[in-house]
């Protein structure tokens, strides 16, 4: 297991290309699930959560080979295995995004239970909810969900409690090959579905209200094959804008969409952080101080969860008062811990983390909790005095795609050791 060492204080000035979307890639590579053929993704980001999904695709008979770096070829001619074991669903709760591609392709799907979840905790009960109004069969049994559909699935209206995504994008993908019209009531509106969507209508799906929170599906009686390019990670992008914003100096970020970040922008702008937009690049500088700004995180567009423990470390830099409200997950201030033991002043309120910015961050031992929660305390890392030590960075290698590289070879003082 590997640990990351971080000596802190050193600005970064440099260039770093973006990777694909982890959160775009896993729905699309189980979209493939949906007919035979040969699908080619690219743009795919090398990481440990896409690896687990291609374990998982193989187990149910699909084949696949990179043919270059970042280029995913699947051959999804030979599926026939309709189960999703716990081995590997507990490692990556995404791994319920074969629930739907399952159910329409075989006509039955067993897809174990994430690994901790209580039902109503994480919406999965959206998923059931879904394929349910569809007319599927579901049933709960020893921890798997059990789906069942006697021929095709009937298009119906599906309104989400809560825009999930993932249950968005399991329901899109079902909804294909019902038969007549699917609608999704309060869909998620984030880039990651729209890049679904359009790989879904690349294989010849009918969907209407792309980036709206109304989705209105055609089934059609078959599916091809296609090829499609995964979007630039927007969490990633903003990981490193706040890196910047902690460390100083000045970043170009290449290969990223500065119109899936509207509300993050906006808020390091308002932190005191130059930010210029391009079509494909950011340009992120900080040279003076910082300030503090009030964060609530919502479904996109508004500001995104997966950046909210980023932004707490970037506040604990200030000397200002912070107030961050997460609204999305529970139990999402795991990362609070660690902040205190480089020095920081965070007192947290149910959902609510009130940040009193001490302006300086002193190096510490720390240890990575979850994939987002590893991400702040590289950000804070980089600005503070003297060493940081991360342990269990395996959860950062779930979701970025050697994040310390790209660092060092912008002038952060960054290693890998094994523990």
């Amino acid at each position: 297991m590997d640990k990351i060492i971080i000596e802190g204080g050193h600005p970064l000035h440099g260039e770093i290309n973006v990777s694909g979307a982890k959160n775009a890639a896993l729905p699309l590579i189980a979209a493939t699930l949906l007919c035979p053929g040969e699908h080619t993704l690219y743009n795919v980001p090398d990481l440990r959560d896409i690896r687990t999904m291609l374990v998982l695709l193989e187990t149910l008979g699909i084949t696949y080979h990179y043919p270059e770096p970042h280029t995913l070829v699947i051959n999804s001619d030979n599926v026939e295995g309709f189960e999703a074991s716990y081995d590997l669903v507990k490692t990556m709760r995404a791994s319920v995004l074969v629930l739907g591609p399952l159910l329409v392709r075989l006509g039955r799907a067993r897809v174990s239970l994430p690994g901790g979840c209580a039902i109503g905790a994480r919406p999965i009960n959206f998923h059931m909810q879904g394929l349910q109004k569809l007319g599927a069969k579901i049933e709960l049994e020893s921890g798997y969900v059990d789906a069942f559909v006697k021929g095709r699935l009937q298009g119906d209206t599906i309104y989400f409690d809560f825009p999930s995504v993932t249950g968005t994008e399991n329901m899109l993908m079902a909804a294909t090959l019902a038969q007549g019209k699917t609608i999704i009531k309060n869909a998620a509106k984030e880039p990651e579905v729209g890049n679904l969507i359009d790989m879904l209508v690349a294989m010849g799906a009918k969907i209407e209200g792309r980036g709206t929170d109304v989705l209105v599906v055609e089934g059609v009686d078959g599916l091809r094959a296609t090829a499609t390019t995964i979007i630039a990670d927007r969490i990633e992008t903003g990981t490193y804008i706040a890196a910047v914003g902690t460390a100083g100096g000045e970043l170009t970020l290449r290969n990223c969409n500065p119109a899936h970040l509207p509300s993050f922008l906006e808020k390091m702008r308002a932190v005191g952080i130059y930010i210029e937009e391009k079509e494909s690049s950011i340009i992120a500088a900080r040279s003076g101080p910082i300030k503090s700004v009030d964060v609530k995180t919502m479904p996109y567009p508004g500001f995104p969860t997966d950046l909210q423990a980023q932004i707490m470390a970037l506040m604990t830099c200030t000397t200002g008062l912070s107030v961050i409200d997460e609204t999305i997950f529970e139990n999402r201030f795991m990362h609070v811990a660690e902040l205190r033991r480089m020095g920081a002043d965070i007192r947290v309120d149910g959902g609510r983390a009130i940040v009193s910015g001490t302006g300086t961050l002193t190096g510490a031992q720390v240890m990575a909790t979850d994939l987002r929660a590893s991400a702040s305390l590289v950000v804070a890392g980089v600005a503070a005095q003297g060493v940081t030590t991360i342990s269990r960075v395996y959860h950062l290698d779930r979701g970025y795609e050697r994040l310390d590289e790209k660092l060092r070879r912008v002038g952060a003082k960054i290693w890998r050791e094994k523990e």
